[in-house]
């Protein structure tokens, strides 16, 4: 048999992948640990079989494009420029504080004055996909605390992108190839003119022809060209940022996901692209793990120690304080402080930059890369651990029908004290549809909602929101579970909607629990969580057709 690089790279990442993950899930650690594990496994520092680590590194670029790309269509310019007093300072400091701490450390290990700067950035900059995923999986990526992480994110992307071109610039081997003042602010006023240029165009043309280009294809009918097209645009639009305005894939991807948001078809270009980018960010996780030589731990204890107390333990401190003091309330604060303690893909690009330079010696890279892989390994421990502190401790943001919506929720409401209506989980088409026919009715009910445009289509109608996760036993006593009529559970995904059954029933056995779902299989599996009733939309759908056929219905 012949095969290539690519083909043993994605049997023996994806497979071991899932053989660690299954494992870590069955002791109750995050996947991602496992995931990591498989990257080691298949690394060059352990023996065995050897991936090829270039194939890994453009893998896992594939990787953060289509989680960037879902990530856009989940938000919108006013989403961003929402938390931007916040965002954008808050980001800047925290990467100089950090840096800060950072560029401490390299002075006592005596690196040089330029490897010091690059070893204090490379420390102070987190992972995006770690962040993302961490707050996806957590089910806060459209809260408040999301939004937040998100914008800190976009700025340090564009952050790290000056600092990737400004730093061949300032050795003498940037544009020009002379040193001086000269071609250091041709260097800045290159990049950022190409960047404000890339912004324009997809705010201005992007903003027209993407979503054109998707309403035509889906009303060619064709799913698969559908799915094609969500991907094709993803991937054209990420590699010409980069390509043609220098920015990083990340950023572009983002950007045209973000312009699709505006399009009515973006929750089904989200959930068509759904697959693959959880496929490449796995193999995203995997690439990093490749890249951990375990002879570090025995090799420079107390400065792999330093770094990780920087990255943990100071970029946690830092970020709580510096929220506190933009008076984010205590959950936010910790659940945002947590996801950012640790370092990821821009340092590892960083390094590389530094060490083809000739200003990044070995020790200093070994020491980036083990704080990395070990910070992104302990990250999802932390931000569990934190998220069960702090759950209780704020109680869960109502609103109420008459409040005005806002991008900052307060967080002292107290729980309602409705009876006898209704609970929404979810308020998207059927959620929608739903309660805007109860409200007709004149039946109170209460929605929980987690994205801010299915709460304000909520509030329009009348009804009190929570916002938050429904599958957290407090988000679901605080919406009065307990003296409801009923639970309409209308969120798409059948395991987050089981999830949120079993909660439901172990408060109120007696609760009546209706669920949608999309096969029988999902319907066997809510019907094993404890819905009563299961609407199936196919089947609905067949029932009405054979109702008009026998004159039993009408249009």
């Amino acid at each position: 048999m012949h095969y290539g690089p690519l083909i043993t790279m994605l049997v023996g990442g994806l497979g071991l992948a899932f053989l660690f993950g299954a494992l870590a899930h069955r002791f109750r650690i995050s996947p991602v640990a496992g995931y990591l594990l498989a990257g080691v496994a298949v690394g060059p520092f352990t023996p065995g079989f050897v991936a090829d680590q270039a194939i890994a590194n453009q893998l896992a670029d594939l990787g953060v494009i289509l989680l960037m790309f879902g990530v856009g269509l989940h938000f919108s310019m006013r989403d961003l420029l929402s938390v931007r007093r916040i965002a954008v300072p808050g980001s800047l400091a925290l990467m100089a504080a950090s840096g800060a701490l950072g560029f401490a450390l390299s002075t006592a290990l005596d690196f040089s004055l330029a490897e010091g700067a690059i070893f204090g950035l490379a420390l102070a900059v987190s992972s995006t996909v770690v962040m993302l995923r961490t707050l996806q999986d957590s089910h806060l990526l459209e809260t408040e605390d999301g939004r937040i992480a998100v914008g800190w994110l976009i700025v340090e992307d564009l952050v790290m992108i000056l600092a990737l071109v400004l730093i061949p610039a300032l050795v003498g081997r940037g544009v020009g190839g002379g040193v001086g003042e000269t071609n250091f602010w041709l260097a800045l006023g290159q990049t950022m003119g190409k960047l404000v240029a890339f912004v324009a165009v997809m705010w201005i043309v992007g903003r027209r022809v993407v979503p054109w280009v998707l309403h035509w294809v889906a009303h060619t009918g064709s799913r698969e060209l559908f799915r094609l097209s969500v991907l094709a645009i993803a991937l054209v639009v990420a590699f010409a940022a980069a390509a043609l305005f220098g920015a990083s894939f990340a950023l572009g991807a983002f950007f045209a996901g973000m312009i699709l948001a505006e399009s009515p078809l973006s929750q089904r270009a989200a959930e068509e692209s759904l697959p693959l980018r959880d496929a490449f960010a796995v193999l995203f996780f995997v690439s990093v793990g490749m890249l951990f030589d375990p002879a570090i731990v025995l090799r420079a204890p107390i400065e792999l120690l330093a770094a990780l107390a920087i990255v943990i333990v100071g970029k946690f401190v830092l970020s709580d304080l510096l929220l506190r003091a933009f008076g984010r309330s205590r959950a936010v604060s910790l659940s945002v402080s947590a996801s950012r303690a640790q370092i990821g893909e821009f340092s590892f690009v960083l390094v590389g930059l530094g060490a083809t330079l000739g200003l990044v010696s070995g020790p200093a890279r070994d020491l980036i890369l083990a704080a990395a892989i070990i910070s992104i390994f302990v990250n999802p421990a932390l931000f569990a651990l934190v998220r069960r502190g702090v759950k209780g401790s704020d109680t869960v943001p109502i609103i109420p029908p008459e409040a005005v919506m806002t991008a900052s929720v307060p967080a002292s409401a107290a729980a309602t004290d409705m009876t006898d209506h209704s609970v929404i989980v979810g308020y998207g088409r059927v959620g929608g549809l739903v309660g805007a026919a109860l409200r007709a009715a004149g039946e109170p009910v209460f929605v929980i909602e987690s994205g801010a445009e299915g709460a304000k289509a909520a509030h329009k109608v009348g009804a009190t929101v929570a916002e938050g996760n429904a599958a957290d036993p407090e988000v679901l006593a605080a919406s009065g579970i307990a003296r409801a009529k009923r639970l309409f559970v209308a969120i798409p995904n059948s395991f987050e909607a089981g999830q949120v059954v079993q909660q439901a029933r172990a408060q109120r056995p007696d609760l009546e629990i209706v669920a949608r779902a999309h096969s029988d299989t999902e319907v066997a599996y809510l019907r094993q969580c404890g819905a009563d009733r299961i609407v199936m939309g196919e089947a609905e759908i067949a029932r009405r057709m054979l109702a008009f056929a026998r004159g039993e219905a009408e249009g």
